[in-house]
C-alpha cells in the first residue's frame, strides 16, 4: 500500500437558502452605482427641509436665511410658539383623537379579520371584496356626505365627529386577515379541544401572535391621523375640538405673520412625537410588513 488515501464519495454542497441567493433582478456595475446615487439624492431631498426646520427653530429670525455656524442657539422660538397658540389643548385633542380611532380600528378590524380568515360563511368573498373597495375610494370624495351625516348626528365640531368616519379601516382588516391566515389552523383545534370559545381563541392565540403587526399598523394609523388635515379642518370650528394640524395652520396664518423661526419651532413640536415613535419601533414596523405578505 502506498499510503495514499482512497478517494471517498464526492461531497455535495448544500444549496444556499433562498434568502441568501443573489436576485437575478439585482442591478450590477454601472446600474448599481446609479441606483445608489439616486437613493442618496432622494435622501438629501427628503432631509433638507427637515434640516432647515431644525436650523430655523434653534436660531433667531435674523439667522434663519443665512448659514452662519457661529450664530447663537436659542430656545425662545419654542417658548413664543407655545405661548402664541393653545398648543397644550391641540396636543390633548390630537392624542385623544388618534387613540379613539386606533382603538376602534383594532376592535372592529380584529373581529372582522378573524371572521374572514377562519369562518366560511355564505357571501364571505363578496363581503371581503366590498371591504377592499374602500381602498379604491379616495376619502375626499366622501367629505360632503360625511359632513351631512355628522351634522344629523350632532357631532360637528367634536372629536368623535372627526374620528367616526375612520373607525372601520379596510386596510387594517386586510392586513390582519392576511396575518391571521398564516397562523396554523391546528392551534384552533387544540384550543377548542381544551374547551376554549371562539373569543378566547382570538384573544389568547391570534392577537398575541399578531402583536408585531398591531405595532406596525398602529404606527401607520397614528401617523396618518396625526397629520390628517382636510377633514378636521372642515368639521371643526373651535379650539375645543381642533387637532394639531388645523391649529398649526391657524397659527401660521396671516395674523401671526411669516416668522419662519417660530413656525419651524411649532412644526418640530407637532412632528417630534411621530419621529420618536418611529425611531423606537422602526424594526417592528419593517419586519411586520415583511411577514404580512399576501398568502
Amino acid at each position: 500500500m502506498s499510503g495514499v488515501p482512497l478517494a471517498g464519495p464526492a461531497v455535495r454542497r448544500r444549496p444556499a437558502p433562498p434568502e441568501l441567493r443573489p436576485s437575478p433582478y439585482e442591478p450590477t456595475g454601472f446600474w448599481r452605482a446609479l441606483e445608489g446615487l439616486g437613493a442618496v439624492l432622494l435622501a438629501l431631498l427628503w432631509v433638507l427641509p427637515l434640516l432647515f426646520a431644525v436650523w430655523a427653530a434653534f436660531h433667531g429670525a435674523e439667522d434663519t436665511a443665512r448659514l452662519d455656524l457661529d450664530a447663537p442657539l436659542t430656545l425662545s422660538n419654542f417658548r413664543r410658539a407655545w405661548e402664541a397658540a393653545p398648543f397644550a389643548r391641540y396636543f390633548l385633542n390630537t392624542i385623544v383623537l388618534v387613540t379613539l380611532i386606533f382603538a376602534g380600528q383594532v376592535v372592529l378590524g380584529t373581529l372582522a379579520a378573524f371572521a374572514f380568515a377562519r369562518y366560511d360563511f355564505p357571501g364571505s368573498g363578496i363581503a371581503f371584496a366590498l371591504v377592499l373597495v374602500q381602498l379604491m375610494i379616495m376619502p375626499d370624495v366622501l367629505i360632503v356626505e360625511n359632513y351631512r351625516t355628522m351634522s344629523r348626528l350632532g357631532l360637528v365640531d367634536t372629536i368623535p365627529g372627526i374620528a367616526l368616519p375612520y373607525i372601520a379601516s379596510a386596510f387594517g382588516i386586510f392586513l390582519l386577515r392576511q396575518t391571521f391566515k398564516t397562523i396554523p389552523k391546528e392551534l384552533d383545534d387544540a384550543a377548542r379541544v381544551e374547551g376554549a370559545s371562539a373569543l378566547q381563541v382570538l384573544l389568547r392565540i391570534y392577537v398575541p401572535l399578531a402583536k408585531p403587526v398591531y405595532v406596525a399598523y398602529g404606527l401607520v394609523s397614528v401617523s396618518y391621523h396625526w397629520n390628517n388635515f382636510l377633514w378636521p379642518l372642515i368639521v371643526t370650528n373651535s379650539v375645543e375640538a381642533r387637532p394639531l394640524t388645523v391649529g398649526l395652520q391657524v397659527f401660521a396664518g396671516g395674523d401671526q405673520g411669516v416668522d419662519w423661526a417660530v413656525i419651524c419651532a411649532a412644526t418640530l413640536m407637532t412632528s417630534a412625537p411621530l419621529l420618536v415613535g418611529f425611531l423606537l419601533f422602526q424594526r417592528q414596523f419593517v419586519q411586520s410588513f415583511m411577514r404580512a405578505g399576501i398568502r
